[in-house]
């Protein structure tokens, strides 16, 4: 049975879902247009989050900013995902020598922490928000990958995949009736997990000007854009910073729910 908190994060994932499908319904006004003579607005009547310094209405801007963010956390978590997949399921399957060949690529990808080799991806690659999305998808694979493979050798020594074999079925039809579904299902209670992390990673990478630029209605880049101004309009970093915050908690929670309702 759900709690209140998990009920709570519920609805704010629904908002946040309903803000990233329907962002019209919301706020039906462009987060974009720009009105000089109303920059700098405190939260008030008609600008209930206040305006930026083009005049621009934040509220707007960070309802039309839940889309990227979200596209972003769950690309990038895809992509760490099916990383993992490759790199875990080789290592429990592909004998001893690419056992420890990936094992010891992993460990090396461990090294760094996963924002800092994030940040090693864009200074090759180049800023932008496709490349930010690839570097927070690696940056995230080695924890899946570590998972995957403990998850996929514990499958594979177990009695129903060694009767599989004793039956003579292939080694195909093993991988993909028996290991696949019991390695990979309990790590997908993790992507929950992994999407608030990749959400905060993207905005971090935003802030650094590295991800989305401004003036484009993405949290990450409206904390960049607001950073000059904490101190005179403090409401530019705190609505796009709050609405990182608990799309993070949100998945969180539901994250640790999933986790505990899951086979021990």
């Amino acid at each position: 049975m759900l709690g209140v908190a998990q009920w709570v994060a519920l609805g704010v994932l629904g908002v946040l879902l309903v803000a990233a499908v329907l962002p019209g319904v919301l706020a039906p006004g462009d987060p974009l247009a720009i009105a000089p003579a109303e920059a700098f607005l405190s939260p008030r009547w008609g600008h209930p989050f206040g305006t930026d310094e083009s005049g621009r209405d934040i509220y707007t801007r960070v309802v039309h900013g839940a889309a990227p963010s979200l596209v972003i956390g769950v690309a990038a978590t895809a992509i760490g995902i099916a990383l993992a997949l490759v790199l875990g399921l080789a290592a429990a399957l592909g004998g001893r020598i690419v056992d420890f060949g990936v094992s010891r690529l992993v460990e090396v990808l461990f090294a760094f922490p996963g924002l800092l080799l994030a940040l090693l991806v864009i200074t090759v690659y180049g800023p932008g928000i496709v490349t930010s999305t690839v570097a927070v998808g690696l940056a995230t694979a080695p924890g899946y990958a570590r998972i995957i493979r403990a998850q996929a050798r514990s499958v594979a020594a177990s009695p129903y995949v060694e009767a599989a074999v004793v039956l003579g079925r292939s080694r195909g039809r093993i991988l993909a009736a028996h290991i696949l579904p019991n390695a990979v299902l309990p790590v997908f209670v993790l992507v929950t997990l992994g999407v608030g992390q990749a959400i905060v990673w993207a905005a971090a990478l935003s802030y650094l000007g590295l991800g989305a630029e401004p003036p484009a209605a993405e949290w990450g880049a409206m904390l960049f854009a607001g950073k000059n101004y904490l101190a005179t309009a403090w409401w530019m970093t705190f609505f796009p910073g709050l609405a990182i915050v608990l799309s993070a908690a949100a998945t969180t929670v539901l994250g640790r729910a999933l986790q505990r309702r899951g086979p021990r």
